[in-house]
């Protein structure tokens, strides 16, 4: 029975280890996961910035030329 109880042992750690590692796995598609979402929201911030200095470029530009409709 010994061989028969080391190869359940060595059975049951294999399992352990699998399973180790399909959690591993599972975390760093998390991670991976995280990752893009947090690029994604600073190229959209990113964005956010380009379009409201576009927004005061374009006030300045307007204000700038009523101000010389005024002189």
């Amino acid at each position: 029975m010994g061989l028969l109880d080391d190869a359940k042992d060595a059975a049951a750690a294999t399992g352990q280890k699998i399973g180790r590692a399909v959690e591993d796995a599972k975390e760093r598609i998390s991670d991976k996961g995280d990752e893009l979402k947090a690029d994604a929201e600073v190229k959209k911030a990113e964005s956010d910035v380009k379009k409201a200095e576009a927004q005061r470029d374009a006030t300045d530009a307007k204000n700038e030329y009523k101000e010389n409709l005024r002189d």
